[in-house]
């Protein structure tokens, strides 16, 4: 094996090892005892196995409601999003309007916004709407933040498909909305999953719109309760808890990004090469 081969192999470890160590520090502080956690040198491997944080979630919290909130939350703006931004992205790929190239720039120039500026904006919104601790309070932003993303994938996969496809559903009777839904959208099911992934994990790891808009105990998000948890007096940080909370919180993500995982590569390089 030549030099360039090893540097390769190297880097690559390396890499892996820089994502994957934190990931595994989480796991091993959420299975370790209270004792384990605190000592000095720190136990890297605990001899001790205990699962006593992950039942703390469920027992002095509602954790289980909170896993519920973030999932409503997530899967909802996710569904308006791809039912609203496929049409959209159709209409701009495929539609001559006035105005088109400005609608588009105006599209990413929305995409590209720091969501963040846009906050004291929603805050006014929200108490004019009276929306405050309500599920359309994190659904409607979210919606709105990850729409101009939908618009922008799928319209650059309905450009891919051949128009040719499009005359002959016409030639035998099809609409525009029964055309688009039962042989076009089919065929970008790729975009679908990808975008519809992308903005699933934003609703799901955002945690300002969440702090904020929504103040009830019982309404929280994952993000929110996890960042929130305390321990018996102030000065104690319950790592544990916090290491099992970020855990849970994770591993939805995890299984859906591997179970997805083929869609999800096709979505992000489809359009790379033309040939």
């Amino acid at each position: 094996m030549n030099s360039k081969k090893i540097i390769l192999y190297l880097g690559v470890l390396f890499i892996i090892i820089f994502f994957i160590a934190p990931i595994i520090w989480q796991i091993l502080t959420s299975i370790k005892t209270n004792d384990a956690i605190s000592a000095i040198p720190n136990v890297y491997i605990p001899k001790t196995i205990t699962f006593e944080h992950y039942l703390e979630l469920f027992q002095r919290r509602p954790f289980g409601l909170y896993i519920f909130n973030s999932a409503l939350v997530s899967i909802v703006s996710t569904i308006i999003c791809l039912v609203i931004g496929s049409p959209a992205a159709y209409v701009l790929a495929r539609i001559k309007l006035p105005g088109k190239n400005i609608i588009l720039a105006l599209v990413l120039i929305v995409s590209l916004f720091p969501y963040v500026l846009l906050f004291l904006g929603l805050l006014e919104v929200i108490k004019v709407l009276g929306l405050g601790n309500n599920y359309l309070a994190l659904i409607i932003p979210y919606t709105g933040i990850n729409l101009p993303l939908t618009i922008l994938v799928m319209r650059s996969f309905f450009e891919q498909l051949p128009k040719d496809l499009e005359d002959a559903a016409r030639v035998d009777g099809y609409k525009m909305i029964p055309m688009l839904v039962q042989i076009l959208l089919p065929m970008t099911l790729p975009a679908l999953v990808t975008t519809g992934i992308l903005t699933f994990i934003f609703a799901w790891n955002e945690y300002i719109f969440a702090l904020t808009f929504i103040t009830r105990d019982t309404m929280k998000t994952i993000p929110v309760a996890t960042a929130q948890i305390g321990g018996a007096t102030i000065f104690e940080i319950p790592y544990g808890p916090i290491a099992a909370a970020t855990v849970l919180g994770t591993f939805p993500l995890v299984l859906l990004v591997l179970f997805f995982q083929r869609r999800i590569v096709e979505g992000l390089t489809a359009g790379a090469v033309k040939g």
